[in-house]
């Protein structure tokens, strides 16, 4: 025969939901005094209801609690848009060439102001209803995206010069910007996304 002979072990109590009408925290008498056997034997107070238990607390200063709870999170979706521009460049852009203009020749003969100019009559035309956004882009724009209708896909925060990036942001979807000027030339940008 086995000299240690296995204990019995006293059921544990069944788990109680709280319904709709009962009070969260309520707790009947009988569950909060009564005293459970240990398993060899001897009382002890019952364990405290699973609510009610000390969970570790986060890191004591605000700043290491704030990251504590940052952790946890998922990052933030990045903020995208999606344009389409007409750029033109002119003589004080930082690369005079193009798809267009390889050698740079008619674009170091264009002023600033002749280039925004420019972007203003196309973009009338643009608003009048004379003539469409993409096509005037794939037919005037100094930039390569000029190839699909002036289209540069969705782009975030910090993709693109600070003017532009700015101007795009600032839009709704379909509005059109005015002559936007940087450091590349002057563009009319169309949020479109």
């Amino acid at each position: 025969q086995n000299p240690n002979p296995p204990k019995s072990f006293s059921a544990p109590a069944p788990l109680r939901v709280a319904t709709q009408d009962a009070k969260i925290g309520s707790e009947t008498p009988a569950a909060d005094g009564a005293a459970r056997k240990r398993p060899g034997g001897g009382d002890a107070p019952a364990p405290a209801p699973a609510d009610k238990r000390r969970r570790p607390e986060p890191p004591s200063s605000s700043g290491s609690r704030h990251r504590h709870h940052q952790a946890r999170r998922p990052p933030p979706a990045e903020e995208k848009v999606r344009a389409s521009h007409i750029l033109i460049k002119h003589e004080g852009s930082r690369r005079k060439a193009s798809w267009r203009d390889p050698e740079g020749v008619a674009i170091s003969a264009t002023t600033r102001d002749d280039a925004a100019d420019l972007a203003r009559a196309l973009r009338d035309q643009i608003v009048s209803g004379e003539r469409k956004f993409e096509d005037i882009a794939a037919e005037n724009s100094d930039c390569n995206s000029a190839k699909r209708g002036g289209d540069l896909g969705s782009f975030g925060r910090g993709k693109m010069q600070k003017a532009f990036e700015k101007a795009a942001f600032a839009l709704k979807v379909g509005e059109m910007s005015d002559v936007v000027d940087t450091e590349s030339g002057v563009h009319i940008i169309k949020r479109t996304g």
